[in-house]
Parts: C-alpha cells; sequence; structure tokens
C-alpha cells in the first residue's frame, strides 16, 4: 500500500508523497528554552526522529527544521526572575537542549533556527497580513489577526466558532478553544518585558508565539512544504493559528500533512511537580537509566496513543535490549570473517513485516514485534546448527538496516572489533579443552581491554564493560 500517516487536517490515514519528488520538507516543533525539557518533550523529539529516520530509509531526502523559541511570555518571565539577560537565560537551557537530544540519540535537524535571530522575516511577514487586511493595531500598539477575514480558520481543530464574539482579542500566547478569539501577532512594549524588544514600523514590541514559527518554516522550507509535527496540544491554538496567518499572508495551502503525538503520563496520571512525578531526562539518568533505555520506552508506543511511563516499563526496555545486544552477539560470533551470503528467511520475513508496519502510520509496535520474531527465529537456527557465517552477516546486516530506523541496537554497547571477537573464540576453544587458567587469562585481557564475557547455554555474551 505504500508509507501513509494519520493527517490531523483530513482526519485519516492519507497516502504520502512529498510535494517535489525525493525530498521531504519537515517541520519540527522545538523546545520554548525556558526550562529544562521533560520526558513529555521528549516523547515529541523521539516521534519526529523516528519520523525522519524512516522517511531516509524509504530513500527520501529529508530537509527538517526544529525551531528553538527563546523570546515568548515564558521566556521574558523567566529571565526577569533569574536577574539575566534573555540571551544569558536561554543559552543555559539550549545547551542543555542538545545534550539531552544527543543523549537520545536523535538525530540533528538541518537547520535550528532561534526566534531572536528571525525577527526581520517575522516583520516581514506582518507587513503583509496588514497590507492584506488580516492583521490591524490594536489601542496599546499591538497588532492582531483577525479571524473572522480568514473562513478556513478553525478546520484543524475542528472549531465551531458560531458563539464566537466580534472583535474579542487575546494576548497571550497559550488559551483554550473556548477563548478562540483575535490572537495576538506582535506585542506593543510594556515595562514586564525589560530590555527585550525589537523597533517595527507600528512601534517596539516583540513577536508572539505563533508568528515566529511561520516566518521560520517559511523561510527554510518554502510557503508550501510537506510536514509538520507537534504534540496534540500544538493543535490549538498555535498550529491553528500558524495555518491563518501563513494562507492569509501567500494564498497558498500552508502544510499538506499534520502529524501529533499524544500526551505523555506517569503511572496513569498527568505528570506534575505537585505529584512528584515529574521527570526530566537527567533525572531518569540519575537513577541509572541509559539514553538507549529511556528512548526505547518513549519510542516503543504508537506516537497517537497515550504513553503511560512507568519504572516497571523502564525495566522492561531494558530487559528488551538486553535480548537484542545477546542476538547481536550470537551473529557476530557466527559471522566473524564471513561475507553476507542470501539472506535466511527468516530474516527477509521479518524485514518485510518491519517495513509493512513502518509503512502503516509508523506502526512501532508491529515493527518491533517483527524484529522481536526475527530474533527468535534466529535463536532458533542457530541453535539447530542452520545458519552458517554468512547467512549470519547477512542477518546482522539487515539488523543493522533496521537499526536505521530505530537508532537504538548498536548504539551505546558499541561493537567487537575483530580482535575483540578472535579473543573470544580463543577463551572458547580453552574452555572447550578445560584450559581453565587460559579461559581465566583471556577473560581479564577482554576486561583490561574493557568488555566482559558472560558464557549461557547459548554461547558467550560479549558487553562492553
Amino acid at each position: 500500500m505504500g508509507l501513509r500517516f494519520y493527517n490531523t487536517l483530513t482526519r485519516k490515514v492519507d497516502p504520502f508523497e512529498p510535494l517535489e519528488p525525493g525530498h521531504v520538507r519537515l517541520y519540527t516543533c522545538g523546545p520554548t528554552v525556558y526550562n529544562a525539557a521533560h520526558i513529555g518533550n521528549f516523547r515529541a523529539y523521539v516521534f519526529e526522529d523516528l519520523l525522519r529516520r524512516y522517511l531516509k530509509f524509504k530513500g527520501f531526502r529529508v530537509t527538517q527544521v526544529m525551531n528553538l523559541t527563546d523570546v515568548d511570555d515564558k521566556t521574558i518571565k523567566g529571565a526577569r526572575e533569574a536577574g539575566l539577560s534573555l540571551n544569558d537565560f536561554t543559552r543555559q537551557f539550549k545547551d542543555m537542549f542538545f545534550e539531552d537530544v544527543k543523549t537520545l540519540n536523535v538525530e540533528p535537524a538541518e537547520h535550528y533556527p532561534a526566534a531572536t535571530d528571525h525577527i526581520p522575516e517575522m516583520i516581514g511577514l506582518l507587513e503583509q497580513l496588514m497590507k492584506k487586511g488580516f492583521a490591524y493595531r490594536s489601542e496599546d500598539g499591538s497588532i492582531y489577526f483577525s479571524i473572522k477575514k480568514f473562513p478556513a480558520y478553525g478546520r484543524l481543530a475542528h472549531l465551531d466558532l458560531s458563539g464566537l464574539k466580534a472583535g474579542a482579542r487575546v494576548a497571550q500566547d497559550e488559551y483554550e478553544k473556548e477563548n478562540a478569539a483575535d490572537f495576538a501577532l506582535w506585542k506593543a512594549w510594556d515595562e514586564k518585558d525589560g530590555e527585550v524588544g525589537w523597533e517595527a514600523p507600528w512601534g517596539r514590541g516583540r513577536p508572539g508565539w505563533h508568528i515566529e514559527c511561520s516566518a521560520m518554516s517559511m523561510k527554510y522550507l518554502g510557503e508550501s512544504f510537506d510536514i509538520h509535527t507537534g504534540g496534540v496540544d500544538n493543535i490549538f491554538p498555535h498550529h491553528e493559528d500558524e495555518i491563518a496567518q501563513s494562507e492569509a499572508a501567500t494564498g497558498k495551502p500552508f502544510v499538506r500533512f499534520w502529524l501529533h503525538c499524544a500526551h505523555l503520563i506517569v503511572d496513569g496520571r498527568k505528570m506534575s511537580k505537585s505529584l512528584g512525578n515529574f521527570y526530566t531526562l537527567r533525572d531518569l539518568l540519575g537513577r541509572g537509566y541509559s539514553g538507549r533505555e529511556i528512548r526505547y520506552e518513549l519510542m516503543a508506543t504508537h506516537y497517537r496513543q497515550w504513553l503511560n511511563f512507568t519504572f516497571d516499563s523502564l525495566q522492561a526496555a531494558r530487559a528488551a535490549l538486553d535480548r537484542l545486544d545477546e542476538f547481536r552477539r550470537r551473529l557476530d560470533l557466527a559471522s566473524a570473517g564471513s561475507v553476507a551470503g542470501r539472506m535466511p528467511s527468516w530474516v527477509e520475513v521479518a524485514r518485510a513485516g518491519f517495513v509493512a508496519a513502518m509503512d502503516d502510520d509508523l506502526n512501532i509496535s508491529g515493527a518491533l514485534g517483527a524484529l522481536f520474531d526475527m530474533v527468535h527465529a534466529g535463536n532458533k537456527a542457530m541453535d539447530a546448527g542452520e545458519t552458517d557465517g554468512a547467512a549470519a552477516r547477512a542477518a546482522l546486516d539487515a539488523f543493522a538496516d533496521m537499526d536505521r530506523v530505530l537508532g537504538l541496537l548498536q548504539s551505546a554497547q558499541g561493537t567487537a572489533d575483530a580482535a575483540i571477537q578472535g579473543l573470544v573464540a580463543r577463551r572458547q576453544q580453552a574452555r572447550a579443552e578445560k584450559n581453565w587458567p587460559e579461559a581465566d587469562r583471556l577473560r581479564k585481557e577482554l576486561l583490561a581491554l574493557g568488555w566482559t564475557v558472560k558464557d549461557t547455554p547459548r554461547g558467550p555474551q560479549l558487553k562492553k564493560a
């Protein structure tokens, strides 16, 4: 059936093809850098990374833009309370964000535009909206978008605007559907903004949150592009407002596919500091979990389903990765020195199942199911002596190919080189000859080189120390 996604705009699963053959232009809502990102934020970033990786797996060139919101109500308030300039305040959280996504093995986007570096583009977009009559200046000097001038307003969030009060305005960046009203494109400077402000033809002020993403996405991806993602909480007002102001300015469709991931909850409840269940990535690392274990947990539930995060599920992620590591080590040993031959049938079936599941709106549960079916069938084949070195190498190559999408199978533990594998083989030979002193010496040599070896009924398990 080919690649297809659930499109929030159409409320159905649509077949996907990019506007430009072979090239996908993708915008992913990035962090508002006023605090350390929490695991709910990273659920969205890992989903977006899975999407990016799978598009590349399918042969597309991807241009991804992820914005950094470094001026809005929250960042200004945080800087003021910390007694820092806006730039000094946000820089620490930008650095933290990039460290965290690296820990989670999230591939870098092609562009990370910061809002404060793109004020001229925002002013230019505002001038277009005012010239076309979609924006107006209020009494205090702020600029608002008139939603009654844009009849398609509300189609993404499926809003009923019959009760809308004419001329009603909302100044804050975030608000609920029942408060739908003309929204701020530019906020006139006041004393709460302190030193934060830019000169514009209509007076000093700062951009509203929504205009930032429209200006930055269109600068790097064009006036119409393929995919825009974010959390379900971004559907309204943020993405609804992006569509309105972008299409009003250009007269062109803004985005073809809107993909939104569901919320993360913790132990069945909304994550909250007051409930004591609020976690940053660093909190989990401090409890001894690795980046790839956390990545697995954040990835393993379909992006449109609520993810119930628990420490039991993190332990299950650890066990699942251990099983994959053990299987990979068996393939490493079995394929040592071999060139890939014909792919075993159990690999072909697994790979086809993996692709079919991922083609179906990134069905990660089905994809992981196919992968673990491969592990089961492969272990059974190796136990029965039905897999030679060439077949094991072909299986290992397929395993690595699927990891281009998952980004976790080979990342954290490392892969042993031929010299290490040779020491393991020599130790196995010493054990077979009951030469226990030599086997123990080789075990210590491996440990000195940074590897531990565990003897199991299925053979030695090699693991980075």
